[in-house]
């Protein structure tokens, strides 16, 4: 089995970054740390790879991304838009799929600081707030709070939330309803549900975690429609929405007589190929620019704000 630098750094005692410094002498180390560390590569017959050889503490050039489910469209949509954003910047991209592990999540985090990127965007957060303290690479967030001190960038969730209510109450619907799924309160992402509670503070919300099969979520959905009989609903998301929308058809009710919907993400995607549903558009481009302007800031060691809220907008589709 081929030692690996996260193997060497739990032999000689130190971290992962601290065995990439003696790879590439780069910072103020003690001759019994780089004692430490070279044995233990002496011991693992570990080979430094030709990244960490080359850099000679010069720029990677490399960016991290680690998003919880690259197969989700509106993730998709916006790694597409950040790699092309960071390669015009001069920058090349590595792509984290963490699948809301935190192991995953946390060994994605250790490569990166490791292979000593430039920087790092993560839209995932199953680690604690000590993991992302220690890395030193410049780290921004979207919609998730990673840690107090860095920085945030996501749409206006709670106007989100609060437009969603307001238009469904706008094209008469009486008993109306929130379907989301496990979001952390804590996180920007939260404030859609406090939003349409704000709008509406009869309205039920209802959580159906993300991590459930497709079969169990439809399930769920299926018995809150037919056990709450609303006539409007609000969905945290568009691909739970169009779900939504496939299980009205099931139970018999016509969208948007019986029941109307309104999603929130509005990728290119549901504008071009299910343009029937009605969705809280997040501005994609806008916010993958931005991500990538704060994160240059913090590696030019400028100094950024704490939060970044961009406008979101209403989507119109027949679903309402």
């Amino acid at each position: 089995m081929v030692a690996k630098l996260t193997d060497v750094a739990e032999l000689a005692g130190v971290s992962p970054t601290t065995v990439s410094r003696v790879i590439n002498n780069k910072g103020y180390l003690s001759e019994k740390t780089k004692s430490k560390v070279q044995k233990a590569m002496q011991t693992l017959g570990y080979k430094p790879n030709n990244l960490a050889r080359g850099l000679q503490g010069k720029s990677a050039k490399l960016i991290g991304l680690i998003f919880p489910n690259i197969s989700n469209i509106f993730y998709a949509e916006l790694i597409e838009h950040l790699e092309i954003e960071l390669f015009k910047r001069g920058y090349k991209t590595i792509i984290c799929n963490s699948q809301n592990d935190p192991a995953k999540e946390k060994e994605y985090l250790e490569m990166l600081e490791a292979n000593q990127v430039d920087g790092i965007i993560s839209s995932s957060h199953n680690l604690g707030i000590k993991d992302y303290n220690r890395v030193e690479a410049p780290i921004v967030s979207f919609d998730r709070n990673l840690a107090p001190n860095i920085p945030i960038v996501s749409s206006d969730n709670f106007e989100g939330g609060k437009m969603a209510a307001k238009t469904l109450q706008k094209n008469g619907c009486q008993q109306i309803i929130m379907i989301t799924g496990n979001d952390n309160t804590d996180s920007p992402t939260g404030l859609r549900a406090l939003g349409f509670s704000f709008q509406i503070p009869q309205g039920k919300i209802f959580k159906v975690p993300n991590n459930l099969s497709n079969i169990r979520r439809e399930m769920e959905i299926k018995s809150i429609i037919a056990n709450n009989k609303p006539d409007g609903v609000f969905v945290s998301d568009d691909l739970t929405a169009i779900l939504t929308m496939k299980i009205a058809k099931q139970l018999k009710l016509q969208v948007p007589e019986d029941l109307k919907i309104i999603g929130y993400d509005g990728t290119t995607f549901t504008e071009n190929f299910i343009p029937e549903l009605t969705t809280i558009k997040q501005p994609i481009d806008e916010i993958a620019n931005l991500i990538v302007d704060v994160l240059i800031k913090k590696i030019k060691g400028e100094k950024t704000s704490k939060d970044y809220v961009l406008p979101i907008s209403l989507l119109p589709g027949g679903s309402i």
